[in-house]
């Protein structure tokens, strides 16, 4: 997330106006409103190839893949209009199961997702791994895996919800590896998800004596 665009703190009711309004997208967090960044070409790479994947195998399934133009909400119960309490996110990718549910009439904050897909960037990577994956996973309920996308080197860190809540990591980091999402039947080849993307080159190690 970027620097708040205003210090003044404005009620969730009050932001999601200004968003319907808007030609950008931004996020809120409790009272703050914060401008999202533009994307690298690695980023947008890496978003599409995974859409890509899971678009072809959750066909004929209940489930569906929506791109990093859905809201997700993760935050208490918004009981009055003057609240300003909880997260509106718009993560890489989303993959909802069944029906899904809503906010409002609008029907751009969505409630329900399942899985949360996030290609790290430098400026956000803390907040994904940090305060945002808290939220996520104590306000979201349907929420069962949470995945998380290196841009700089293949990596794909992986977390899964059990049914004590509690929630177990795998990481894959070689080129022929694959994951498997097992809540909807899918599964990421990294030589698929990284396809058409270059790493930066390691700066070697300077020797003793140099």
């Amino acid at each position: 997330m970027s620097l708040p665009q205003t210090v003044a703190r404005h009620t969730v009711e009050e932001y999601l106006a200004l968003e319907r309004e808007s030609e950008e997208r931004h996020e809120y967090l409790d009272g703050q409103i914060y401008a999202m960044a533009g994307e690298s070409t690695q980023h947008a790479d890496i978003s599409v190839n995974i859409v890509s994947e899971l678009r072809t195998q959750l066909k004929g399934t209940p489930c569906r893949v929506w791109t990093k133009d859905s809201k997700v909400l993760s935050g208490p119960a918004i009981k009055h209009s003057r609240s300003t309490r909880g997260l509106f996110s718009y993560p890489d990718l989303v993959v909802v199961c069944g029906e899904p549910r809503f906010l409002d009439e609008h029907q751009d904050v969505l409630l329900n997702p399942t899985v949360i897909i996030e290609v790290l960037s430098p400026a956000t990577e803390n907040f994904d791994r940090g305060e945002k994956f808290r939220r996520f996973r104590t306000q979201i309920p349907s929420l069962t895996d949470y995945v998380l996308v290196s841009q700089e080197l293949p990596l794909i860190e992986h977390f899964r919800r059990q049914t004590n809540d509690e929630w177990i990591l795998s990481a894959h980091s070689e080129i022929e590896s694959s994951l498997q999402i097992a809540t909807i039947n899918c599964t990421l080849h990294l030589s698929e998800v990284y396809d058409r993307v270059t790493f930066p080159e390691e700066t070697p190690e300077p020797q003793d004596g140099e």
